[in-house]
């Protein structure tokens, strides 16, 4: 049994909460936000950092600052979660599902490429479990069509491509810092952009329009409160100082249960690209099983939790509200999905943890069935 790097230790992680409730009620309550949004600056080499009240308010926040409306059409993968829509569909737009390369996870850009219309505006890649795709790839692809690039990044913090940091790629790059995240705040996100004007759209967009961007007035326009709130910001900021060892732990993590997993019947480890660091933020394992969704499933019953047989995952497209009789399906993200075992990690699992999932995970593998 291989030893994981220690816990970063959470002494200290309320002080900077304790101080900003001492401060409240505040109605600026922008002084622990703007503290931390320099040090996103910092730690992700952003010129701008605009921190909100979750990835899907990034992700509105920035896609209305790229300007997408109502009569716009905006690619998103079918390798994606619910939420990576919810924004497009807010504002007016249409989502319009692209289909993944279920051998490298990246988008099919032929697929992309079929789907562009007049109306298309922009194109959001998704970095689902941290995996990055070519990010040369989806600039020619968007340069060439006219898209706007915005990054779903909300598990991809700490992952890079090709010497390129992932949430860097286009005109913005949004995170998650919900629970489970490698940086969490417990609820929150955060948008970077090297786009001066993007960002003040976004910090105008996050707070009702109060404090607009040069060439508009206070309240020219209807945004809405996606602000990050004051403690949860302190919190946040103390989290990204942990950040380096929360990321180290991480990948120890996944590492570890990978080799568990060594051997393990019709399990076999999804390799990263070779110019690919990824941040590991979850172990995943494609599944040569029968059946394999319901091998998830089975696992999930046993307590080991993972993206399909926990949370029950699926292609975007096949969900009820974007699901269309006189549409073709992504087969490639579901193909993806039925047959990926992705494991659901936290920084508390330790090794005991981890050996028990390899374990039980080895042993149904070899009993397997269905």
């Amino acid at each position: 049994m291989t030893g994981l790097p220690p816990l970063p230790v959470t002494e200290g992680l309320g002080e900077g909460m304790l101080a900003a409730l001492a401060g409240m009620p505040s109605p600026a309550g922008v002084v622990f936000t703007s503290r931390f949004e320099h040090d996103l600056t910092t730690v992700f080499a952003s010129r701008h950092a605009v921190a909100v009240s979750s990835g899907t308010t990034a992700l509105h926040a920035a896609l209305a600052a790229a300007g997408v409306g109502p009569g716009d059409e905006v690619l998103v993968p079918a390798l994606t979660v619910v939420m990576t829509a919810a924004p497009v569909v807010l504002l007016g737009a249409t989502p319009v599902f692209v289909d993944s390369d279920p051998g490298t996870l990246d988008l099919d850009y032929a697929d992309a490429a079929a789907k562009v219309t007049p109306r298309t505006k922009a194109i959001v890649p998704v970095h689902l479990w941290g995996r990055m795709g070519d990010p040369a790839a989806l600039r020619v692809f968007a340069t060439e069509l006219g898209l706007t690039i915005v990054e779903d990044a909300a598990q991809a913090a700490g992952t890079s491509r090709a010497g390129v940091t992932a949430g860097t790629v286009g005109a913005a790059g949004c995170f998650s810092m919900k629970d489970g995240k490698i940086l969490w705040s417990g609820e929150g996100g955060f948008v970077l952009t090297g786009d001066s004007n993007l960002a003040a759209h976004a910090r105008a967009f996050r707070s009702h329009w109060l404090q607009p961007p040069p060439g508009s007035r206070p309240q020219e326009q209807v945004a809405l409160n996606g602000r990050l709130a004051e403690p949860l910001a302190a919190l946040a900021q103390a989290n990204l100082r942990r950040f380096p060892a929360l990321l180290e732990r991480r990948r120890a993590q996944t590492a570890h249960v990978l080799r568990a997993l060594a051997g393990a019947c019709g399990l076999t480890p999804l390799q990263p690209a070779p110019d690919e660091t990824w941040n590991h933020y979850a172990p995943l394992l494609d599944i040569g099983l029968p059946n394999p969704r319901a091998f998830a499933e089975h696992l999930a019953q046993r307590e080991v939790p993972s993206s399909t047989g926990s949370f029950h995952l699926v292609p975007c497209d096949a969900r009820p509200m974007f699901a269309s009789g006189g549409r073709a399906v992504c087969r490639g993200a579901a193909q993806i999905l039925d047959h990926t075992l992705a494991l659901v990690l936290t920084e508390h699992d330790d090794e005991k943890v981890l050996d028990h999932y390899a374990c039980v995970i080895t042993r149904e593998a070899a009993a397997w069935r269905t």
